[in-house]
């Protein structure tokens, strides 16, 4: 039982002691990691070949995430099961089997001890008792699912379905971006200096784009008027926001207040011309999934982001850049260039990763207090406005039910 308690106005305070406990942190690994929720593995498109494999994280855990000879997806804690050292210590590739480098202990594409050198011993000396049993300490195996091209994997038994898990208000939006398969163009990490819910919280934060994002209205592309909205499922863990194309010309900015410039022009305005290849009107949209997942459309960029816990204020950014298998050379060229859009020095999400950072280092200390989140009120749920924090407050929801707050 965590010795914390939750400020008595509910939904609209964060109190920040949730990025400084250690004890929290441990526990979040513990409730939610290694609980019941589902966590984001890869794309599927990183496994495309019988025998291949790649290396992540869920939380603290190193993670092996395979594709089996008979093409059967599993992921297994990268652990080995004799002294601890790492399985696998790849990145990525293809491998008949995973041997440990430390004492050659062998395991399968599941994760299943198969064999330990000189179990035996040499020439009758040595070797184990036959009444040892090594596979006692095997590295824990997930339960994997793959939806639309995306993995997943929960340690949990209880965990509902993965379809479930998103919901029925989250699930339409995933399907509108994965509409059909899709080839990895790219990966890199971000580190931020903070905790790893300040980067949720950040993703679920819908008005600060317009406020933060200098390059959004600097060039008139996106603004809290435009027509959007958010969509929160029932239990708050996820969320999607959208902003529809709108070509603006007029004076619509400067008239919100917002720092919008007629004397700043891009050199290659090749950057923000999109194609609706979806057919929905959407410049952008933003989803995430509890605990550290987002996925992302903004313009043609698509992306793919798994946020790793590092301790309580350090957290990597994991980015999985994407586009469709049966892409042109001329879409594939766009997405390459509105990349620039996005990391850790994109022109609009540079700032993310900054702010998030400042309240790390403002709320140092005080860990009494607590942020206010009360834009659109005290409830949690689906809207035409952008201009609340409804998804935080549904992040906060969320993350409570897990931790039993």
């Amino acid at each position: 039982m965590l010795s914390r308690s939750w400020p008595a106005e509910g939904a609209t305070r964060v109190p920040y002691w949730v990025y400084q406990d250690e004890e929290v942190y441990r526990e979040e690994q513990r409730r939610i990691f290694q609980g019941p929720a589902w966590n984001y593995l890869c794309l599927e498109a990183e496994l495309a070949e019988p025998g291949s494999f790649m290396t992540t994280f869920v939380g603290d855990m190193p993670v092996v995430v395979t594709r089996d000879p008979q093409g059967v997806l599993h992921a297994f804690e990268n652990r080995c099961a004799h002294r601890g050292a790492l399985i696998c210590i790849q990145a990525r590739g293809r491998a008949e089997r995973f041997n440990c480098i430390y004492h050659n202990w062998t395991y399968d594409h599941a994760g299943n001890l198969t064999s330990v050198a000189f179990r035996k011993g040499i020439a009758g000396k040595g070797g184990m008792p036959a009444d040892a049993h090594p596979e006692s300490q095997a590295p824990k195996q997930f339960r994997v699912a793959s939806l639309h091209g995306l993995v997943f994997g929960t340690l949990s038994q209880s965990a509902p379905a993965l379809d479930d898990y998103i919901g029925p208000e989250i699930l339409p939006r995933l399907k509108r971006v994965m509409i059909k398969p899709v080839k990895v163009l790219g990966t890199y990490t971000q580190v931020l200096p903070n905790n790893w819910k300040l980067y949720m919280d950040n993703v679920k934060d819908t008005y600060h784009a317009s406020l933060l994002h200098l390059f959004f209205t600097r060039f008139r592309i996106n603004r809290l008027t435009q027509k959007g909205g958010v969509f929160v499922s029932a239990d708050g863990a996820h969320h999607c926001t959208y902003t529809e194309i709108v070509e603006d010309r007029g004076d619509a900015y400067e008239k919100g207040g917002m720092r919008a410039a007629n004397e700043f022009a891009l050199q290659n305005p090749e950057i923000l011309e999109q194609v609706d290849e979806l057919g929905d009107n959407v410049s952008i949209q933003i989803l995430s999934l509890f605990p550290g997942f987002v996925l992302h459309q903004i313009r043609n960029s698509l992306a793919a982001r798994q946020v790793v816990p590092k301790g309580i204020d350090r957290t990597e950014l994991h980015w999985t850049l994407f586009g469709f298998a049966d892409d042109d050379q001329a879409m594939a060229r766009r997405r390459l260039l509105q990349a620039n859009l996005v990391g850790p020095a994109g022109y609009i999400s540079m700032e993310d990763g900054a702010a998030t950072g400042f309240v790390q280092r403002g709320v140092a200390a005080s860990p009494d207090r607590a942020s206010v989140i009360e834009m659109g009120g005290a409830t949690i749920g689906s809207g035409d406005s952008r201009v609340t924090e409804t998804a935080v407050r549904g992040l906060w929801k969320a993350w409570r039910s897990y931790m039993q707050l």
